[in-house]
C-alpha cells in the first residue's frame, strides 16, 4: 500500500527559532523554514523530517533521531565543543565521554545521547 510514498517523520518542539539554530547551526544539517511554519531537516540518505512548534510540547522520552558516524569519540568532541551536554542514563554504563561502549561487551553500537533545545533526545552512534 505505501510502498512508493515518501513517508518522513516529525516530532515537536517549544521554540521553532531555537531548533532552527540548532539543528541548522550546531549540528551543520540543511534545515529551513517552509511555508507553514515548520522546519524541514534533509538527511544525508535523502530522507527528511518535519520539526513543528507545539505550544505545550513535552519532549519526547525515546531517542527521536539517530546519527550514525564512523568516529564516535570525534563526533562526540565536536558537539561538546559546539556547546551539546550529553546525557548519562542510570542502569547504562557509560565512560567519561558518556559514550556507551557496546561494541567492545558485543552488545550493540557504542552511542551517546543528548537533547535538542525542546529536550528531544537524539543520538550518535558507531557500529
Amino acid at each position: 500500500m505505501f510502498e512508493t510514498s515518501p513517508a518522513f517523520s516529525g516530532f515537536s518542539v517549544d521554540d521553532i527559532d531555537a531548533a532552527l539554530e540548532f539543528y541548522g547551526t550546531t549540528l551543520g544539517l540543511k534545515a529551513s523554514l517552509n511555508h507553514m511554519g515548520m522546519i524541514d531537516l534533509h538527511l544525508a540518505t535523502g530522507g527528511h523530517v518535519i520539526i513543528y512548534p507545539k505550544p505545550n510540547h513535552e519532549p519526547a522520552t525515546f531517542t527521536v533521531l539517530n546519527f550514525p558516524v564512523d568516529e564516535i569519540d570525534d563526533a562526540v568532541d565536536a558537539l561538546v565543543a559546539a556547546g551539546v551536554t550529553f546525557q548519562r542514563y542510570e542502569g547504562i554504563g557509560q565512560d567519561e565521554k558518556g559514550i556507551a561502549r557496546g561494541k567492545a561487551a558485543n552488545q550493540g553500537p557504542d552511542i551517546a545521547w543528548f537533547t535538542d533545545p525542546a529536550g528531544n533526545i537524539l543520538s550518535v552512534l558507531s557500529d
